[in-house]
């Protein structure tokens, strides 16, 4: 089956019982047994649960994975997924991660002896200079959020395979339907699927989507062991999303074209960061890895009183954390996503205090011009 139809059909399967075409929420946390040991496959809900097994069943098929677990948000994944690790060993990281994951790594599992080198993985070449004998993971992101750097996934890989390294990474920004890692050589993708994956700002969770099977059998038991899991009903929700998933995507990337190429031309703009733009210094990498550029988009203001001003302006755009949602949402990276970032290494990445990230929601794009135009054009 072609992506549109997997993203319907794949973990959808009509209920025995009424038929009905959509999973049901399975509200429950425990299961009758026929008897002692005897039961249906389902014993308690932390375990298994039939609607998060059907969203399971969906997102490994949309990112070509043997398998997925699913997670009560896209930082359970990422904790979960270093717990394949032990202490002693060393990951590699993309310098200009989310800062929720530096803050995890930073702040949390340094101190159970797993050490983190943050590198510009831009460059392959900085991967390879970084990796150590003990090196056991690179996880990246690609592209970054918020500065939309891209690492070339092809070739850090190669590097990877060569190494036994597991290359990880996060595939939120994209989609599987804009990019595909583990075809591209990854070990492992993760995913928040609070942001594209539902699209409707109405849930909270996480995916891990992977090929190795000893990776997938330590995985099943941390998430049983764990027992982060999302919910039956937040499983629903991000089913019901990955339904629109194509037709979602395409509109979020064709208004992001559009808007990201308004804000390279207005006067009061100072950068943009958005890989579509042939102005990006790694375009052609985004043409060859990725099959469209998405909705997300920053650009530089030049002060935090002109992103202030910007981002209390807006009356379309929201102002608020998170993205992925067909709502078009707008942010300040220094001070939300990003704030636990050192303030000297955010500067050094380009994360400055005037820096603005917009998510590209789906509204008419000419509603989205007219309303940053006039919130720009106070600076």
């Amino acid at each position: 089956m072609k992506f549109s139809t997997t993203a319907i059909h794949a973990g959808n399967e009509a209920d025995e019982s009424t038929g009905a075409v959509s999973v049901p929420i399975y509200q429950t946390s425990t299961y009758k047994q026929e008897g002692l040991g005897k039961h249906k496959g389902f014993e308690y809900a932390r375990t298994q649960n039939p609607t998060r097994i059907a969203l399971e069943q969906n997102l490994a098929a949309l990112e070509g994975g043997k398998a997925c677990f699913a997670f009560a948000s896209g930082m359970a994944a990422i904790n979960a997924t270093m717990t394949l690790l032990r202490a002693g060993d060393h990951v590699i990281v993309s310098d200009n991660t989310y800062g929720g994951t530096f803050r995890l790594f930073d702040k949390v599992l340094k101190n159970f002896g797993i050490e983190f080198s943050y590198v510009d993985t831009r460059e392959p070449q900085n991967i390879e200079d970084a990796a150590r004998a003990e090196t056991r993971m690179v996880f990246v992101e690609t592209p970054t959020n918020p500065v939309m750097s891209l690492t070339d996934l092809k070739a850090v890989s190669e590097i990877t395979r060569r190494r036994g390294i597991r290359l990880v990474v996060d595939n939120t920004f994209m989609s599987p339907y804009f990019q595909r890692p583990l075809e591209l050589g990854a070990d492992i993708v993760i995913h928040s699927t609070t942001k594209y994956l539902n699209g409707h700002s109405d849930s909270i969770g996480g995916a891990v989507i992977l090929n190795d099977e000893e990776d997938i059998k330590q995985m099943a038991f941390i998430q049983n062991a764990a027992g982060a899991i999302i919910s039956p009903m937040d499983s629903w929700l991000v089913l019901r999303g990955t339904k629109t998933l194509v037709v979602r995507m395409k509109q979020h990337d064709e208004n992001g074209r559009v808007v990201a190429q308004f804000l390279s031309e207005h006067p009061r703009v100072e950068r943009v960061y958005y890989p579509g733009l042939k102005s990006h210094p790694q375009h052609e990498l985004a043409c060859r890895q990725m099959s469209g550029f998405g909705g997300m988009i920053s650009f530089e203001t030049g002060s935090l009183e002109n992103a202030k001003r910007v981002l209390e302006g807006v009356r379309v755009c929201t102002l608020g954390e998170s993205l992925g949602g067909v709502e078009s949402l707008i942010s300040h990276p220094a001070t939300m996503t990003h704030a636990s970032v050192p303030v000297q290494e955010r500067n050094r990445l380009g994360i400055t205090d005037g820096l603005v990230r917009v998510s590209v929601g789906i509204e008419d794009v000419e509603d989205i011009i007219e309303d940053l135009d006039q919130a720009i054009n106070e600076l």
